[in-house]
């Protein structure tokens, strides 16, 4: 009787422990941001405008500076704004020793040149991957007079992986407005 207690503890054991496997379908996170749409945006007193987009609150700020805040994705882009006094080469340098000292996080910082004759702009285009404290930055100016840079920064702590989307999203907003930025005469 004890023996028969036993197998069958044992063989009900083996059944009951027994589960089918199901196969979990791979999944990945899709996020969808509404189509960009722009409108001009020209900051009081100042000698520049550009397209912004419609999905983002602009925020003037002194010395002819701003912030593209982007509320949905916590995101900014930090925009400053500094006349050119025959200090061009230290502004320039300025721009990508700021740039540069995200490398010790970013596998990668890819340049883009912006070269627009027709409007006298003339800038770079930095897309920073990897767990950098920001993804994209950029500077324009027509070399004479206007220098403006920009720095995109999210309101959390760095995850390249999660914040991808965004970081595309909102690189072609910036290179947008660094196609659409004019000087004021």
């Amino acid at each position: 009787m004890k023996r028969l207690s036993i197998v069958l503890l044992i063989l009900f054991s083996v059944i009951a422990c027994k589960e089918d496997t199901v196969t979990k379908p791979s999944a990945v996170l899709r996020l969808e941001y509404p189509e960009a749409s722009y409108i001009r945006e020209a900051l009081d007193g100042c000698p520049y405008h550009f397209d912004v987009n419609t999905n983002a609150t602009v925020i003037h700020k002194d010395n002819c500076w701003a912030n593209i805040e982007y509320p949905g994705m916590k995101a900014t882009v930090y925009l400053t704004y500094q006349r050119v006094n025959n200090n061009i080469d230290s502004l320039l340098r300025d721009a990508q020793k700021l740039t540069y000292d995200h490398s010790i996080k970013a596998q990668t910082i890819i340049e883009q040149m912006r070269v627009d004759e027709d409007n006298d702009v003339y800038g770079m285009f930095y897309a920073i991957d990897g767990e950098a404290a920001t993804q994209s930055q950029f500077y324009v100016t027509d070399s004479v007079k206007h220098f403006v840079t920009g720095s995109l920064y999210f309101k959390a702590k760095p995850n390249y992986d999660s914040i991808y989307p965004a970081v595309v999203y909102l690189q072609e907003d910036i290179r947008h407005i660094m196609e659409t930025i004019k000087w004021e005469n």
